[in-house]
């Protein structure tokens, strides 16, 4: 697997970031959390005036062999069904995407039909799917390379079309019980307070999960990050952990949706505990685990809606505030240079 140098943002230029927040027009700490958010993106960028250039989002789409278990409420066609929706426009991702000047890419990590070559879509096909984790490992260690390489190349090629923000969401049945097993595996947060009714389970289905996800953990105990993606990933969020770590490697704004992509932040997190600096977690998702996540990677989310879709909508709903942190930052007037008296 590549070898990613990602370094902590350089802090040297925080002082300034700080004082040219602070001499805007306004009390102090009076735009809270965009304040810090443009802090964080000078700090990424290493520049007073960032720029959020060609944003791009990547809907990253795979299937999981443990949701024909009955681990999900929908079947598993409804992955390639939706992959569908995306390219033809159709989906909540595409509609927020548009609204709000996006980029939009979905990336076949490994779901279980074949596309052809269309136009949206990159082929990073590692398999149709991973196997059942019930009863074997969902991926090989040379598979869960290869999808992470397949991630980070496809973020390199968005960094050398000049792109500097890059949002993260996915598609896939079954993948918020992988990120349930992951969560859990990466913090020691019980399980239980980690699985979530998903796609939309009731009571019994909710049992039936939490039942199958505890069967899983029978067969495996560890908190390797590399093997706990390896035994309980889907492609799709190795990709995503590699596509982080190379978009934190090229100095990138990462936009970190909700639990599944946050279950490969902190992935990618674990093998690179300076990834959270180039990471603004735009909103807080109604699956239970999404706050252990949060307070693992110390992320503040920008938003708290309820929202549990995944796709990205959450990165793609929150990036106007991130443009109105780096606008402000720009074009708002100083007291200075707008004659404007300071407090006594």
């Amino acid at each position: 697997m590549h070898s990613f140098e990602i370094v902590a943002a350089d802090r040297g230029l925080e002082n300034a970031l700080q004082n040219k927040v602070d001499r805007k027009t306004k009390p102090l700490g009076a735009l809270g959390a965009l304040e810090r958010t443009a802090v964080k993106i000078g700090l990424v960028q290493q520049r007073l005036d960032p720029r959020l250039e060609r944003p791009h989002m990547l809907v990253f789409a795979g299937d999981h062999g443990a949701a024909k278990a009955g681990v999900s409420a929908y079947p598993q066609d409804v992955t390639w069904q939706m992959v569908e929706n995306f390219l033809a426009g159709g989906a909540a991702i595409n509609v927020f995407a548009r609204l709000n000047g996006l980029g939009l890419s979905v990336v076949d990590a490994g779901v279980a039909h074949d596309f052809g070559v269309r136009p949206g879509l990159i082929d990073a096909k590692v398999g149709p799917g991973t196997a059942n984790y019930l009863e074997e490992p969902a991926m090989s260690a040379d598979q869960c390379a290869l999808a992470m390489a397949r991630g980070a190349a496809v973020v390199r090629d968005l960094a050398a079309q000049g792109c500097t923000v890059v949002g993260f969401g996915e598609m896939g049945i079954g993948n918020t019980a992988s990120a349930s097993l992951i969560t859990h595996c990466l913090t020691g947060v019980p399980l239980a307070d980690c699985v979530g009714r998903g796609t939309g389970l009731d009571d019994a289905g909710l049992a039936r999960k939490q039942a199958l996800l505890e069967q899983a953990l029978r067969r495996f105990s560890g908190s390797d990050p590399l093997a706990v993606l390896a035994q309980f990933g889907g492609f799709e969020i190795a990709a995503m952990a590699g596509a982080m770590l190379a978009a934190a490697e090229a100095k990138m704004v990462l936009l970190v949706d909700g639990f599944i992509v946050g279950a490969a932040a902190l992935v990618a997190a674990r093998l690179a505990p300076a990834l959270p600096d180039y990471c603004v977690f735009c909103h807080c998702s109604a699956e239970p685990g999404h706050r252990a996540q949060l307070a693992a990677l110390g992320g503040e989310p920008l938003l708290d809606l309820g929202l549990r879709l995944g796709e990205g909508t959450g990165a793609a709903l929150a990036f106007p505030l991130v443009r109105a942190a780096v606008a402000f930052l720009d074009e708002m007037a100083s007291f200075e240079s707008a004659g404007v008296a300071d407090k006594a």
